[in-house]
């Protein structure tokens, strides 16, 4: 397994920033101190937390969920969404809700796995597979994206692409690209791609997005337009000394309601040309690259630092909204 594919990087300018990731998302400005410590950086040897259930977190645990590496084919260690998808709460720059659709089966594992070692760099391709029916969203605080994104805003200026949510539903391929350097035998971890749409599959990730008009000044949920939904295709993650900025590509953009044609791919297109990455959290973004090295070291798990932010998490057999 030596074959590699090389992500574009799409650059993106400041209008769109905030849609695509207040993020995660999908999404995200500055950490707001709302999770515990992540793992040590990369490079570091150190154990990871017990897994929960099927690798999901334990509770009362003062640590995330743990995600079960297997790097044998022949072997499908399964994970729950939520456990994967758990980077979402922790980048978040306001409190989240998670709703998980009622008998939710949706599981992910290694399918995949190969790397090239150099003398001065490597790089490693591993591949997942996710499997099952069922949905995982998670809907963003309003009152609190509005407050993180009006501080900038000249009077009267109309806020934009402000993230609604962020879902997961339906089977797919996801590859994650790590890459890096290597230094008097010491790995470092330089960026790391998730590519949602591996295999020439839809990405199962989308984004909800809306503009709000200020009336007499203020900004409310209640006043929002232009709601649309962006299907992500991939995320990267580098490692810098500034703040750090995480590179979105989208497949498609379009109105809550319609489909998916060629209008709508053509607008994920122009996205992409025009959008410039947003920035992130430094905590969730070492976390991102810590997971990397974990892979290139075929580690048997990964933990995430625990999230403090979600607020509601419940199961519900309605639709997911918008997906």
């Amino acid at each position: 397994m030596k074959s590699y594919l090389t992500i574009a990087r799409a650059r993106l300018t400041r209008h769109h920033v905030t849609g695509l990731f207040a993020l995660a998302a999908a999404c995200a400005l500055l950490f707001t101190g709302q999770v515990e410590s992540a793992e040590p950086a990369n490079g570091a040897d150190t154990a990871a937390g017990a897994p929960g259930a099927k690798g999901g977190a334990v509770a009362g645990s003062s640590s995330g969920p743990t995600v079960l590496l297997s790097f044998r084919e022949e072997v499908f260690v399964k994970n729950p969404i939520s456990s994967f998808m758990y980077f979402v709460p922790l980048i978040s720059p306001t409190s989240v809700d998670r709703q998980t659709s009622a008998n939710n089966d949706v599981e992910v594992a290694v399918i995949s796995y190969g790397q090239k070692i150099g003398a001065k760099s490597f790089r490693v391709a591993c591949e997942f597979e996710t499997r099952g029916r069922g949905f995982q969203k998670y809907i963003f605080n309003s009152a609190g994206m509005i407050a993180a994104h009006t501080a900038d805003l000249k009077e009267n200026e109309p806020l934009t692409t402000t993230l609604d949510f962020i879902n997961f539903e339906g089977e797919g391929f996801i590859r994650i690209e790590v890459e890096g350097t290597i230094n008097d035998s010491t790995e470092t971890v330089m960026e790391v791609n998730l590519q949602f749409n591996a295999r020439g599959r839809r990405s199962p990730v989308t984004i909800g997005l809306y503009d709000i008009k200020p009336k007499d000044g203020k900004y409310e949920y209640e006043n929002r337009t232009n709601e649309c939904v962006a299907r992500v295709n991939t995320l990267a993650f580098k490692k810098c000394d500034t703040t750090p900025r995480m590179g979105v590509s989208v497949a498609s953009i379009t109105t809550a309601a319609a489909s998916e044609g060629f209008v709508a791919r053509f607008k994920g297109l122009i996205a992409n040309l025009l959008i410039r990455p947003p920035k992130i959290a430094e905590l969730g973004n070492e976390t991102m690259l810590d997971f990397g090295y974990a892979i290139l070291k075929q580690k048997p798990e990964f933990t995430f630092p625990k999230a403090k932010n979600i607020t509601e998490d419940r199961t519900v057999t309605i639709p997911a909204r918008n997906s």
